[in-house]
């Protein structure tokens, strides 16, 4: 494993390259407000891969977007392809968990010439609302308007602190969330104790979302492979209803379910490298 940086249009980007840069190209997106740490523990279980885990804008060690920009699903799927252009890819395979299987979604019906193939983990598509709600998310969004980005920021004394926080806001082990919080951590400004590099502005509301049937129709229009691995029982923001339904859509998919909480590929990361290891590598390697 060792760091690399990426400069794009979106800024200098950060990384994780696990192997010795040969393999099946790879680029692992993660979720909300973690960082290229959680594929740490799932990375040696995933030989023969160019594996290369993404810190998106505006976590970990990757530049912030601009004030003028937004955090969306959309501006990550981009800043993917921002990315894999920096490593020279033409064609490559996406693997995401949470935040980063939605970015994935968006990205491999976007640019469907690019994506060889796509491993989801705990999400098939984002987040969605209803027509009804639009306005107010709009409200909701420009309600936060001129804020100081870290007008909100946790300080934390030390370490273990920020990983008990960490805990708190999701289904995590100990060993689990201080990965993510040891990358996701930087000295406070005013010198003492620890805050979070991530973007403040990472946690405001997102001012538009698609529909349900806006979703579904991007996801008909994945054109390669897709391996979806979701956990038992389901994650509140991926119920069973919408992970079948959605699942339906695509034109080629397995799907397989794997006792676990929403952040089972650092859990327990060996059954699910299991479920996705020569599905990543290729047809080949089956």
């Amino acid at each position: 494993m060792r760091e690399i940086t990426l400069d794009t249009v979106f800024g200098r980007l950060a990384a994780l390259r696990f192997g010795n840069g040969h393999g099946t190209p790879v680029l692992a997106l993660h979720g909300w407000l973690d960082n290229a740490a959680s594929f740490v523990p799932l990375a040696p279980h995933l030989p023969g891969l160019d594996l290369v885990a993404l810190d998106l804008p505006g976590h970990g060690a990757s530049a912030h977007l601009p004030a003028c920009a937004e955090y969306t699903l959309l501006a990550a799927a981009r800043a993917a392809l921002a990315a894999a252009d920096a490593l020279g890819w033409s064609r490559f395979v996406l693997l995401g968990h949470s935040m980063g299987a939605a970015s994935a979604t968006l990205l491999a019906a976007a640019a469907p010439e690019r994506i060889e193939r796509v491993a989801l983990i705990e999400a098939l598509g984002g987040l969605v609302e209803t027509e009804d709600r639009t306005a107010q998310r709009l409200r909701e969004a420009f309600a936060l308007h001129g804020e100081p980005a870290g007008a909100r920021r946790r300080r934390f004394d030390d370490i273990a602190t920020a990983v008990r926080a960490r805990r708190q806001a999701g289904e995590l082990t100990d060993a689990s969330a201080r990965l993510i919080v040891e990358r996701g951590v930087a000295p406070a400004p005013e010198g003492v104790g620890l805050t979070w590099r991530s973007d403040a502005r990472l946690t405001r509301p997102t001012a538009v979302r698609m529909t349900e049937a806006q979703m579904r129709d991007v996801i008909a229009a994945i054109e390669c492979p897709v391996r979806l691995v979701h956990a038992e029982p389901a994650f509140r923001f991926f119920p069973e209803a919408a992970r079948k339904a959605r699942s339906a859509c695509l034109r080629e998919v397995e799907v397989i379910g794997l006792p676990g909480a929403h952040h089972l590929h650092m859990d327990d990361p060996a059954p699910v490298a299991a479920a996705i290891a020569d599905f990543l590598r290729g047809p080949a390697s089956r």
